[in-house]
């Protein structure tokens, strides 16, 4: 008998069946299957190409845009291009296929939408204004499932688009525009100095002193977690400090602290926030730039939150440059704050408290706008 393996050679073989085909790469916006060629329109030029791209790519993560603006995979007009770079009208992008992640996202919950739009204070066709509720993101993100922007879209079922930003634990005004052309007057009015923002903040201590413009650059390292610093090579930046009341120490409160309006002149990234704590002086409740034994002795008063109030905002109007002034009037929490701060603690000031909600009149305000005319205050919202 032969071996074994003289008969497992001489076994016929069986025909192997054909290998199942590949399946096609699944083809959708985010995930396309080739090379793709857009021109740019009137409505998107004037975008950075990376605020572009970040809109085209949904899902794609902030450092792969990047890569590919660096790499020279997106070409305009068949040349590279810096990731600053202004569409113009009829410019050709070159778009290579960007696999994206998935993006979680949900519908914000019919609390969140009654609670929205109950803050509006201010609406015409063109602009909206908001009286920001703490606690609450402007767009979702990181942590942040959705925002006050996703809540405005869907009860509006139309675009709405964010002016500027605030802090989710910021209150207050907040500026959006309902078409991409309002949203680029008010950019452009922000970048000419044109609008005013305003905010109420309690700071650490006793200012001591009047009004002063802190003029400190700052700069937001990637490897900082997400926090902004003093920096002499960074942007800069400046913020006007005046107070508006002083607590000194009491019998119910160890810490001396000083009400405070306080003025933008530029729009860094926590500009309010670093610029206190450089000084000395940080927002109560503040848990990134904050002191941890002030917040400690501010939740004893009341406080569950930064306390710093966007208090009121004047913008043109992008119809016809015509001034508007918002002012929102302080949360009553944070109110309620100020209320037990008074009882714990002596004031250094014999003068009567000035209310936050006061914290800009249109007397106070002047700037090359208010000229024009007068400023129109609008009445109070009613949301339908």
């Amino acid at each position: 008998m032969p071996p074994l393996f003289v008969l497992l050679l001489n076994h016929p073989r069986r025909p192997h069946p054909p290998y199942p085909a590949m399946p096609r790469r699944l083809q959708s916006p985010q995930n396309p299957p080739a090379v793709s060629k857009i021109r740019i329109d009137a409505e998107s030029a004037g975008q950075r190409i990376d605020n572009f791209l970040l809109r085209h790519y949904k899902g794609v993560p902030k450092s792969r845009i990047y890569r590919i603006l660096r790499r020279g995979e997106v070409r305009v007009n068949k040349g590279r291009a810096r990731p600053a770079y202004k569409l113009s009208a009829d410019d050709e992008l070159r778009l290579p296929p960007v696999r994206a992640a998935a993006i979680r996202r949900r519908r914000p919950p019919d609390t969140v939408l009654a609670k929205v739009a109950a803050r509006v204070v201010y609406e015409d066709e063109r602009v909206i204004v908001l009286n920001k509720p703490a606690g609450l993101s402007v767009h979702a993100g990181t942590g942040a499932d959705y925002g006050v922007i996703d809540a405005l879209r869907e009860t509006r079922q139309q675009p709405v688009y964010l002016a500027h930003r605030l802090d989710m634990d910021t209150s207050g005004c907040l500026l959006l525009a309902r078409d991409r052309a309002a949203m680029l007057s008010l950019q452009r009015a922000m970048r000419d100095g044109a609008v005013e923002k305003h905010y109420t903040a309690l700071l650490m201590g006793g200012w001591g002193r009047g009004r002063q413009t802190v003029r400190i650059p700052l700069s937001r390292p990637q490897n900082n977690g997400g926090m902004t610093r003093a920096d002499a090579a960074g942007k800069p930046a400046a913020t006007v400090f005046s107070p508006v009341r002083e607590y000194a120490r009491g019998d119910g409160f160890g810490f001396g602290a000083s009400l405070m309006k306080i003025r933008l002149l530029t729009g860094r990234t926590h500009q309010i926030r670093a610029h206190a704590g450089a000084v000395g002086h940080p927002v109560a409740g503040d848990r990134r730039y904050g002191d941890a034994e002030f917040n400690r002795a501010m939740k004893l008063l009341g406080l569950r939150r930064m306390f710093l109030h966007a208090a009121s905002l004047r913008f043109p109007h992008p119809d016809n440059d015509r001034p508007i002034l918002i002012e929102p009037p302080l949360d009553e929490d944070l109110q309620a704050v100020l209320d037990n701060l008074d009882a714990a603690a002596r004031p250094t000031s014999k003068r009567r408290p000035a209310r936050a909600r006061r914290t800009a009149s249109p007397k106070s305000i002047s700037s090359p706008a208010r000229k024009k005319g007068k400023i129109h205050k609008p009445q109070p919202h009613s949301p339908t």
